[in-house]
């Protein structure tokens, strides 16, 4: 299963999406010893990135054409996230521009690790002339959340 588009830092963090339906989400994810910190357990950074990737899949997956993009979470780190890792996502609310989204992080043994909410905007791909459009991988600059 993959992502609809190209996620250079997700393909690096090796995240494995799961599921991508009827506005929920699930991606695995065993951390290396690189993204752990100096406690010996995934960084908070890792954790984030994974939540953010989990709850704009939960958004996008109800129009897979949209891209998402983030304009606000929150996380609360709950307990030390060890070991392999899954994420699930949900789709609270949307409207026609924004996606009301929440995500939980949880390891090997079913322990919620760390939370969060988020808001993210609904972008279109950009039209380049007739029947063709721009893929959601735009050039730098390139995407607009107004």
């Amino acid at each position: 299963m993959n992502f609809g588009v190209s996620i250079p830092f997700v393909e690096l963090l090796g995240f494995e999406l799961r599921l991508y339906e009827g506005g929920f989400s699930e991606l695995g994810y065993t951390p290396r010893p690189e993204h752990l910190n100096s406690f010996n357990v995934t960084h908070g950074g890792a954790l984030m990135t994974l939540l953010d990737v989990t709850m704009a899949v939960a958004a996008r997956s109800v129009q897979q054409d949209m891209g998402a993009v983030t304009i606000e979470m929150k996380t609360s780190f709950m307990q030390p996230a060890r070991g392999a890792l899954t994420a699930k996502g949900r789709l609270m609310h949307r409207s026609a521009t924004m996606a009301f989204t929440e995500g939980t992080v949880f390891d090997e043994q079913g322990r919620a690790c760390a939370h969060a909410t988020g808001t993210f905007k609904f972008v279109r791909r950009l039209p380049t002339g007739p029947k063709s459009a721009h893929d959601l991988n735009a050039s730098p600059g390139v995407i607009s959340t107004d």
